[in-house]
Formats: structure tokens, C-alpha cells, sequence
């Protein structure tokens, strides 16, 4: 279990809605979009999708809606690449409860918050992920102490690693130093966790980057991935400076209308969001706006890049 290895571009995958009166807010998953979204991101060279993560709304769905999403995510990929379901919740039984869902439904591991609504101790956050471990699947813990409030700094995720299902880490503090002080402590996977950071923390060390922003970008984003990690770092530079104006949203409170709006710009389906997201203010529209004019500018004027 500790070799298992989750590393690659996988993507927080989006969730598309379509309108429909009898669905909460009058938003229904639209699981053939979803599906296709899926196989898209797959097809473009990404290595796996991510439903049900900050980013697919989860808070937002019924138990029934989150499930199937997980069903049709494993459907959609196959075995062309990995499905790591978001399971966070608000105490181990429900995560655990999500944990083992996602197994019997094939997904290949899980992506875990410490307990969100809970300002946690060490040891309970120990107990949360050990629990979660009990579904048997690999854990991909995920350190976002800007939304949970707790901070998985590196002594507590050598304490984590000590679990053996917990295989890697979602680094999301925005502190690029982490890489160097978790691998002096311990043997576990660095997973860039915010897409303005991901460059960085790829020249250090970190093994994938599970990324939002690939939502719209997948070739470019596995592009950039495989030039920093084959050490190509003048070239990974040139591409990512010319993307990371529009990546810094995805460190941003309004990250998933960002990313939705970005991909309606690049012809995919973002589409709206659920409450309590709301659409972006007209001047936060027009600045993501000008931010992805400026990264598809580049990325069509740019000759094609041999890995």
C-alpha cells in the first residue's frame, strides 16, 4: 500500500449543472456532461480525475448525487487512468462512510480533508485518517488550513505517513519550504495542491499536482508537468509565467466560478454553481476575463514543445 503511487496531473474535476425545477436550486448534475468532461481531461493526457473535491461542489450535493458522481468518474476513465474520490466531511464516520463507498464503486484511493467543521487536535486528526484508512483504500491527505482552519504541518504529516494508507499529500498551505521539511521527516508523496504554486513545488520535489485550472488547460497543464519533472526548467518557466496570472484564482475564494467561467471560455462547459456560490462580481469576471485572454494568447501563438 505505501508504494502506491498517486502522482501524475490529476484534476479536481468541475461539476456541470442544467437547469431543472425539481433539483436543489434548480440545479441538477448533469452526469453525460460530467462524463464527457471526464473522458476529455483523460484523452488530453492527464493521468486521473478527482470528483467530489472543493472544487466538484461536494458540499453542495445530496448523498445520492455524490455517490454517483464517484460511479460515473470510474465509468468515464476505465482503465485509462486513476479516479482518487473527495471524501472530506465533517467527522471520520461520515469520510469513512464516503471511503468505503468510493471502493465499492472502484475508484483507486481517496482524497481526505482533516474534519472540516472542527478545529481538530493532532490526535484526533491522527484518528481521522486512520478510521478513513479502514476502507482499505490509498489516502491522499489534503492540507488546506486556509478553509479547515487546521494546518497539517510537517511533523503532523510524518504522523500521518505512519498510516500505511496514507501514500501522499495535498500540499495547499502556499508555503513552497513544506517540500524540503516533509521529505526530511518522512517517506511520503508530495502532491502540489494550488495551481500558482505548482511550478515551484515541482522543481522541489513533489511527484503530481492535483490542479484545477487543467479543467480548462489538460494538454498544456500535463505539458508544463513533464517539462519540470524531466528538469526542462527554462521551458516549464516560459509556459507557466505566461499561465499563472489566471492560476492565482485557483488560490482564490471565488476558484470554482473562476475556473467554470474559464472554461466556457475555451469552448468547455463551466456553467453555474450552486449556492451559496453565487456568479462573480462584474469586475472579478472581467479580471478573470483578461487573465485567461492573456494565457490562451500565448498558448495559441506558441509552436508545438517535444517531451
Amino acid at each position: 500500500m505505501s508504494e502506491t503511487d498517486l502522482g501524475g496531473v490529476i484534476v479536481a474535476t468541475a461539476l456541470p449543472y442544467r437547469e431543472d425545477a425539481s433539483a436543489p436550486a434548480g440545479l441538477a448534475v448533469d452526469y453525460d456532461r460530467y462524463a464527457e468532461h471526464c473522458d476529455w481531461l483523460i484523452s488530453n493526457g492527464c493521468r486521473g480525475v478527482g470528483p467530489n473535491g472543493s472544487l466538484g461542489e461536494y458540499s453542495s450535493l445530496t448523498d445520492e448525487e455524490r455517490r454517483r458522481i464517484v460511479q460515473v468518474a470510474v465509468e468515464a476513465v476505465g482503465d485509462r487512468g486513476i479516479v482518487l474520490a473527495g471524501v472530506s466531511a465533517p467527522g471520520w464516520h461520515l469520510a469513512r462512510h464516503w471511503a468505503e463507498l468510493a471502493a465499492e464503486d472502484g475508484a483507486t484511493g481517496v482524497l481526505a480533508l482533516p474534519p472540516t467543521m472542527y478545529r481538530a487536535s493532532a490526535s484526533q486528526i491522527v484518528e481521522h485518517y486512520a478510521r478513513i484508512a479502514e476502507a482499505g483504500l490509498p489516502i491522499m491527505a489534503y492540507n488546506n488550513p486556509i478553509d479547515t482552519k487546521v494546518d497539517l504541518a510537517p511533523a503532523l504529516v510524518a504522523e500521518l505517513a505512519a498510516i500505511p494508507e496514507v501514500v501522499a499529500v495535498k500540499e495547499f498551505s502556499g508555503d513552497v519550504r513544506r517540500a524540503f521539511e516533509i521529505r526530511e521527516l518522512c517517506d511520503i508523496d508530495i502532491i502540489a495542491g494550488a495551481d500558482d504554486v505548482a511550478f515551484e513545488l515541482l522543481l522541489d520535489g513533489a511527484t503530481g499536482w492535483f490542479a484545477g485550472f487543467p479543467n480548462a488547460f489538460p494538454a498544456e497543464s500535463v505539458e508544463l508537468f513533464e517539462l519540470a519533472r524531466a528538469g526542462r526548467v527554462d521551458e516549464a518557466r516560459e509556459l507557466y509565467r505566461h499561465l499563472v496570472a489566471i492560476f492565482r484564482w485557483d488560490s482564490r475564494t471565488e476558484f470554482v466560478q473562476a475556473i467554470k467561467l474559464g472554461m466556457d471560455m475555451v469552448g468547455r462547459y463551466g456553467g453555474p454553481c450552486r449556492p451559496p456560490r453565487g456568479p462573480l462580481e462584474p469586475e472579478q469576471a472581467d479580471r478573470v476575463r483578461a487573465d485567461m485572454e492573456r494565457a490562451v494568447g500565448h498558448i495559441r501563438s506558441r509552436p508545438a514543445v517535444g517531451i
